[in-house]
């Protein structure tokens, strides 16, 4: 007796023949308008605000055309902020004082607050973990506060490339104090200065030789210094170092808005000193806008920031120019094989680059 193979039930087609145009109408449907997100950041949407970020930190060429017209809708709407840059050593919990400070602002004072975290981009992988909104979990469950990672990518100075235009959206979206976290890697922790109000540094207790590489360039610039972890056995460090910093500030040349650096003893476990902090920074807000450096300071920041962008689109320009993206691979080899110096290769670059914009011309 032989045995026979039943051929079954047909099978059926359950994929939709037409899925990847559909999918595609639903992303094309999904996109909103610049009309759309700008009335949703100013009506306080989270959503319309991280969609226009996203928009915003877009490298492609007709979402920065996009972008550009969000920021100009947006620009008669923004201002009205305290921007506080935090840094610190990795480690000085940068993300466990935020959480604590946010919470404490909602709840105690009313305060819609905007976070805006950078992560550092690795070198080699190019990924970034952009891990903070999960280690926030009480401030990024409250209503009033916003909270986004976004990467360092090649920016240097701790911040990422388009953190002033993501400064811009949160004011339109009615964010009434913006941090600015940055990722903490030491000298290079400058551009954040240049882009908010008040400069926050954060401190380890006991670390001591360990800081000295950063110590002089940022405490320099910083308008205040918080002594972070200032419980438990760590109490008698965390007041002794406190006292010595004091003392470093007072050695330090006298800023230009007649200002005295202060320095607090902070717990984000105990709330130690949240209320001093607060204090602080209404104290140096009241002063500098009285004196008028407040309204100086953002006037400069306008026009750093302007040239910022020229140097960025000048770059960009630069590498996505046909000329440049045929030679630059040619010219690399023959400095890898030591046919060329990496000097007359930029210089040939540069030259062919911009005999190819006035022939363009």
């Amino acid at each position: 007796m032989s045995l026979s193979i039943s051929k079954g039930v047909a099978e059926k087609n359950i994929v939709n023949p037409n899925i990847d145009a559909a999918l595609a109408a639903k992303r094309r449907r999904q996109a909103p308008s610049v009309e759309e997100l700008f009335n949703g950041i100013l009506s306080g949407s989270r959503i319309a605000l991280a969609q226009g970020i996203t928009l915003v930190e877009s490298s492609l060429p007709e979402h920065q055309s996009k972008a550009q017209e969000l920021i100009q809708k947006c620009l008669p709407h923004t201002g009205k902020s305290l921007r506080i840059g935090i840094t610190g050593s990795p480690g000085a919990g940068k993300s466990s004082f935020i959480e604590a400070f946010g919470v404490y602002l909602i709840e105690e004072h009313k305060k819609k607050l905007a976070v805006l975290a950078i992560d550092p981009t690795s070198q080699r992988t190019k990924g970034s973990i952009l891990g903070d909104k999960t280690r926030m979990n009480m401030l990024s469950a409250k209503e009033d506060a916003f909270i986004r990672p976004s990467p360092s990518g090649t920016s240097l100075g701790g911040v990422a490339q388009k953190t002033r235009e993501s400064i811009l959206l949160c004011e339109a979206a009615g964010y009434s104090i913006i941090l600015i976290e940055t990722v903490g890697v030491g000298q290079s922790e400058t551009a954040v200065h240049g882009m908010a109000d008040f400069f926050l540094l954060l401190m380890l207790a006991g670390a001591g030789d360990e800081l000295q590489g950063i110590k002089r360039g940022i405490m320099e610039m910083c308008d205040g210094m918080a002594i972070t972890k200032c419980d438990g056995q760590n109490v008698v460090k965390a007041l002794a170092a406190r006292s010595e910093y004091q003392s470093a500030l007072h050695l330090f040349p006298a800023t230009p808005y007649n200002w005295m650096p202060r320095v607090i003893a902070t717990s984000s476990m105990t709330k130690e000193g949240l209320p001093e902090i607060w204090k602080m920074l209404c104290d140096y807000e009241s002063l500098v806008k009285q004196n008028g450096w407040f309204f100086q300071h953002r006037k400069e920041q306008q026009k750093n920031w302007m040239e910022s962008r020229i140097r960025d689109s000048i770059i960009f320009d630069f590498y996505n120019h046909p000329i440049v993206k045929k030679e630059l691979p040619i010219l690399e080899n023959a400095v890898l094989e030591g046919k060329e110096s990496p000097f007359a290769a930029a210089e040939g670059l540069l030259k062919l680059y911009f005999k190819g914009c006035l022939n363009f011309q």
